[in-house]
């Protein structure tokens, strides 16, 4: 599915909104730019882990967390450009199938962080068919603000790994900003966990 960042598009911060609201235990790793500023809109909380000048990486940390604590629920938000970046953990998430890894890819067809060049998805890559052949088999696209509530419920059931590509417009929203102390958000995050600082 090409995304061609047509007008009735959905509003990636209503979504995130609305996803966070009905995934409320949820662990949350955020891709940097954009979802971060999406995910911290929608409320901060200790659950919610924002990646600063890590892309390509918020899938692997994903991958590990869901891993370590298979007993939570485990979200990934990111963005086109970062999930494209990092496109080989899909390969290793695949392979690993942790039943309780969301991946929510908000997909504008652009580096929206590096100055709105066109995305490899608004030029013929295929974010679900690639996550199918790395054998993400519940890999699909959300078109409607609506398909949250679908989102959501994959999430909290914890059944199977799955892949959720948003097609967004590229309008710019205002810029909300997460805390951007690393060893502060590791701690809290920790924390939430019951781990102590380090």
């Amino acid at each position: 599915m090409m995304n061609t960042s047509v007008k009735n598009a959905v509003d990636r911060r209503a979504f995130v909104a609305k996803l966070l609201q009905a995934t409320p235990d949820a662990l949350v790793i955020t891709g940097l730019g954009s979802p971060a500023y999406d995910v911290y809109a929608a409320g901060d909380r200790d659950r919610n882990f924002y990646l600063w000048g890590a892309m390509g990486g918020s899938t692997s940390m994903g991958l590990g967390l869901a891993l370590a604590q298979p007993s939570k629920s485990v979200v990934v938000v990111t963005g086109d450009g970062e999930q494209l970046m990092g496109i080989g953990s899909l390969a290793t998430i695949g392979v690993k199938q942790p039943a309780n890894l969301t991946i929510v890819v908000l997909d504008n067809g652009h580096f929206g962080e590096t100055g709105m060049q066109r995305s490899h998805s608004s030029l013929g890559t295929n974010l679900v068919a690639v996550a199918k052949g790395f054998g993400i088999a519940d890999s699909f696209v959300v078109d409607q603000l609506d398909g949250f509530s679908d989102v959501a419920r994959r999430v909290n059931a914890r059944e199977g790994v799955a892949l959720a590509q948003v097609l967004i417009n590229s309008d710019e929203t205002h810029r909300v900003l997460p805390p951007r102390d690393g060893v502060y958000v590791k701690n809290r995050f920790r924390a939430e966990l019951g781990f102590p600082p380090f």
